[in-house]
Formats: structure tokens, C-alpha cells, sequence
């Protein structure tokens, strides 16, 4: 299937020719893409309950019969985590890219699951806080990694629907985070110092149940033959179709024009650095804008809804959770029932679709919200409708940088943009939580204006809108295409297969945008 020709030491690396992407993508769906999805998809569902449970344990943790933390630092502890998975995101992505894809996605598991374990036996406050830091690390480098993988294991006819399924999971944990909460963390039914401590511990028993299946996953073939290991990458790829052939599938012969042919070298960060900015600017244009409006329309509305149902709503805080329940259902619906779309309709079209829509109905929301015609209930019901829609948006953002950028450097770009997207979006629970705390009397408790948080709402809806915008502008064709077609590797000698048509602006010489 490849044939590799010699070149003089003293002169070019010698250079590889390989059908390996092409009998990646030409795989029917099958078990082995089960295994993938299942094992290394289980990342969101455990961010989903870490979030969801660090969210609801806020009042618990303030108990003298706990650990008595302050509001102050229960907020410092939300943002050493969400800091420790930018830093977990950066240095393993960069890894990941070096060292390979499941060496990391072993790593960064078994980090999560240690510092979430020693989490749950904290004493103190500041081993609190740092084991939280530790936890958020394992959490952002899994992300650079497992995204890395899914992509280059799944076929091209199916990698959107499945990323932007497996990215929706995330709420499928927060659901797990919002039944546990009633149980867990009710003292009438568990002591309180214990069931925060067994909370924690409900993200790594998930993990340790998933950690035989992902020792059997196997190292991408794209990044082993873009590292030199293209013996390795033949046989990775022979054995899933050995698998598939043994269990009567047939398989189509692969057009020898589909070939790549690369000459093996070594990026440093300097090259990353100038790969980026030379050729892929625009992208990481696109994917920082994507990212940016998703993470801060939803750490706008989920870090805060807490409050709003208290506060606005009357709703007692052990009844919060049957309102999270159907938000994060809905929040899960929307990416499953979506996803498909973005591979037949197309990712710029469904991307700005999604994007506008829920800009859209979160601004009548506000307008409702403003007027005072909602209830709780209706609240949640228009939550549930905008983030239906805005749940397949987010996820198709995280689908959008793990696909545009070259092999070599995929981790690094997902790690940079995650990085950026957390830095911007970790500030709106504070410019809305101080919105909220304004609009009550100090005094009396009551709420004396909505307003303000009405019109926060119609910004955080015309920064979505705008994310829209620029997908619509800037994104890239890249349904149903190889990942080699969309971002040719940076060790590619000549691409004579890709046919660069990433943007309705037109043409763009291979690698660029």
C-alpha cells in the first residue's frame, strides 16, 4: 500500500508515499469506531459533571460541617479549574503532537482521576483549590488529545455527526451532575461531609470503567506516518481492516491518486508558530471567533442560571436540579438530532444557521425576560429550545479547530484556541453575576430592575449572532472531505488530490485559507 523511495543522508529526508489516510476514510462504520467514540468520548460526560457538580456543591462547601470556604474562594476554585485546563490544554497538546495521540489520552486520564480522587479528601482549603487546578488540567489536555483522535480514527462521512455528538455529551454528564446533586448533597439523606466527598468520586469510577476500553484504542496512523512510523501506520490500518474482513466486510479498492507523499522532519514551536500565522491565519480567525461566542454565551447562562432561578424565580435551592435536568436534556438533544446535518447540508451553512437561530430566540427571550412574562418554567422551556439549537453550535466550533489545521500541529491548534476561548469566556459569570447582584435591594432582597441583565442578555445574543457572521464568511467546506484535502500536512510534498475550495469567497491555494 506504500512505498517509501531513498535519499542520500547527506541531502533530503527520504520521502514517503502513503494510502493510509485514504483507507482510513473509505471504512465503514463499525465496532472498532464504537470503541473510539465510547472511550475517549467519555471526556465531555466527565467535564459535564464537574462543572455541574462543582456549580451545585457551591453552598455545601460553605458549611462549617465541611470545609467552611468563603463565596470568595469557592469562585477561586471555578477559576484555578477552568485555568488548570488551559495550562492541561497547552502543555498536552503540544505532546500530543510530539509524543503521539494515546500516549496522552492515557496521561491525562489517569491525571484526572488522581487529583479528582484526592479532591474528595481534602482537609484544607488551598489542597482544595490545587487539586482542583490538577483535576482541570487532566480535563483541558484530554480535550487537545481525544479531538486529535476521534478526527483522524473516524471516516470523513461521518467525523462532523460524531464530533459534534460526542461534544454534546457534555450535558449528558451535567444531567448525571444535576440527579446526583438531589441525592448526594441533600444532608437528609447523606451526612454532609460525606456527600460532597462521594459526588467527587462519581467522575472517576465513570473513568476507571472506561480506562480497559481506551488501552485498546490505537495510536492515530495519521500522526504515526507523519512522525516517521509509517511501518507502524500500515500496520495499524491493516489490522482494522483484517477486523473487518474477518467479520465479512467488504472493503473498496483505494485510488492510488489518493496517495500523500511526505518527507519526514521535525516542527519545533517556532515553526508551529510560523505555520500558523503564515498559511492558517484566517482559520484560527475562525475557530478563536467560534469558540470565543459559544464559550461566552454559555458560561454567561449556566454559571448564572442558578442564580436567576433564586433569585428571580423564588425557586429553593434543592429544587434547582429539576430545573438543570431538562436544560442539560436539551442541551443533548440538540447536537444528536443536528449533527447529521453538518455532514449532507455542509458546515458553513449549518454553522452560521445555528449560530444566527439561537442568537435569535435568546434575544426574544430577553425581550420576554425584560417585560417580566416569564416564569420559571417558561424560562427553562426557552432555554431548552435556544440551547437545543445552540448546544450543535458549540460542538460544531470544537469540530471546526480539530479538523482545519494540519496533523502536525492539530493538538497544539485546538489546545491554542481552547486556551484563548476559556481566557474570554471565564470572564462573563462575573459581569453577570455582579449584573445580578445589582438589580437586587440591598436591603429588602427583592429584585428592583431587570433590565440590565435583559440587556446583557441582547449583547451575549449579538456576540452569538456575530460568531454566525463570521462562519458564514470565513468557514471552511469541509464535509465529507479528508482531513488531508481540508489542511494537507505540513511534511506533504505536493497534494495533486485536494481541491481547495474552502470559502465561498472562492479558491485558495492548498494549506491556505
Amino acid at each position: 500500500m506504500s512505498a517509501v523511495t531513498d535519499a542520500p543522508a547527506t541531502e533530503t529526508p527520504r520521502a514517503i508515499r502513503s494510502l493510509v489516510p485514504a483507507r482510513m476514510d473509505r471504512l465503514p462504520w463499525s465496532g472498532f469506531h464504537w470503541r473510539v467514540v465510547i472511550a475517549l468520548g467519555i471526556t465531555w460526560v466527565l467535564d459535564g459533571i464537574e462543572i455541574g457538580l462543582a456549580s451545585a456543591m457551591g453552598d455545601t462547601l460553605r458549611h462549617e460541617q465541611t470545609l467552611s470556604l468563603t463565596a470568595e474562594t469557592i469562585g477561586l476554585s471555578a477559576a484555578v479549574f477552568l485555568a488548570g485546563e488551559v495550562v492541561g490544554a497547552l502543555y498536552f497538546g503540544r505532546k500530543a503532537d510530539q509524543l503521539g495521540r494515546r500516549r496522552l489520552f492515557i496521561v491525562t486520564l489517569a491525571l484526572y482521576l488522581f487529583a479528582n480522587a484526592l479532591t474528595a479528601l481534602s482537609w484544607t482549603t488551598w489542597f482544595f483549590v490545587a487539586t482542583r487546578f490538577l483535576a482541570g488540567m487532566g480535563i483541558g489536555g484530554e480535550y487537545a488529545a481525544i479531538h486529535s483522535a476521534i478526527d483522524e480514527l473516524t471516516p470523513a462521512k461521518y467525523r462532523g455527526r460524531v464530533d459534534i455528538a460526542i461534544a454534546g455529551t457534555y450535558w449528558g454528564g451535567a444531567m448525571i451532575a444535576a440527579a446526583a446533586q438531589l441525592v448526594m448533597l441533600d444532608p437528609d439523606i447523606i451526612p454532609i461531609d460525606v456527600g460532597w466527598r462521594l459526588a467527587l468520586l462519581l467522575g472517576p469510577v465513570i473513568g476507571l470503567s472506561i480506562w480497559p476500553l481506551r488501552k485498546f484504542i490505537p495510536e492515530s496512523p495519521r500522526w504515526q506516518l507523519t512522525h516517521g512510523y509509517e511501518q507502524e501506520a500500515e500496520a495499524t490500518v491493516a489490522r482494522i481492516e483484517a477486523d473487518l474482513r474477518a467479520r465479512g466486510v467488504q472493503l473498496d479498492d483505494v485510488d492510488p491518486a489518493h496517495a500523500i507523499v511526505l518527507r519526514r522532519h521535525d516542527i519545533g514551536l517556532v515553526e508551529v508558530g510560523t505555520v500558523l500565522v503564515t498559511k492558517y491565519l484566517r482559520r484560527l480567525f475562525l475557530g478563536a471567533t467560534l469558540m470565543i461566542t459559544q464559550s461566552f454565551l454559555y458560561n454567561a447562562i449556566f454559571f448564572t442560571y442558578v442564580l436567576i432561578l433564586r433569585d428571580f424565580y423564588d425557586v429553593p435551592s434543592v429544587s434547582v436540579g429539576w430545573y438543570i435536568f431538562p436544560f442539560a436534556a436539551g442541551n443533548l438533544l440538540g447536537p444528536f438530532v443536528l449533527g447529521r446535518f453538518f455532514d449532507t447540508i455542509g458546515r458553513r451553512k449549518m454553522i452560521a444557521a445555528t449560530y444566527c437561530t439561537s442568537a435569535i430566540l435568546l434575544a426574544i427571550t430577553a425581550w420576554l425576560f425584560s417585560r417580566d412574562m416569564l416564569t420559571a418554567q417558561t424560562q427553562t422551556m426557552l432555554w431548552c429550545a435556544i440551547f437545543f439549537i445552540a448546544s450543535a453550535a458549540a460542538s460544531s466550533a470544537y469540530l471546526t479547530v480539530s479538523e482545519i489545521f494540519p496533523v502536525e500541529i492539530r493538538a497544539q491548534s485546538i489546545a491554542l484556541v481552547f486556551a484563548v476561548a476559556q481566557g474570554v469566556g471565564a470572564t462573563a459569570p462575573a459581569i453577570f453575576g455582579a449584573i445580578i447582584g445589582a438589580a437586587k435591594d440591598p436591603a429588602t432582597g427583592e429584585v428592583v430592575t431587570r433590565l440590565p441583565l435583559a440587556l446583557a442578555y441582547f449583547g451575549s445574543a449579538a456576540i452569538m449572532f456575530a460568531g454566525g457572521v463570521v462562519a458564514w464568511f470565513f468557514g471552511v467546506d469541509a464535509e465529507q472531505r479528508s482531513l488531508e484535502d481540508i489542511a494537507p500536512p505540513v511534511t506533504s510534498i505536493g497534494s495533486p488530490h485536494v481541491t481547495p475550495t474552502d470559502s465561498p469567497t472562492g479558491p485558495h491555494p492548498p494549506g491556505t485559507l
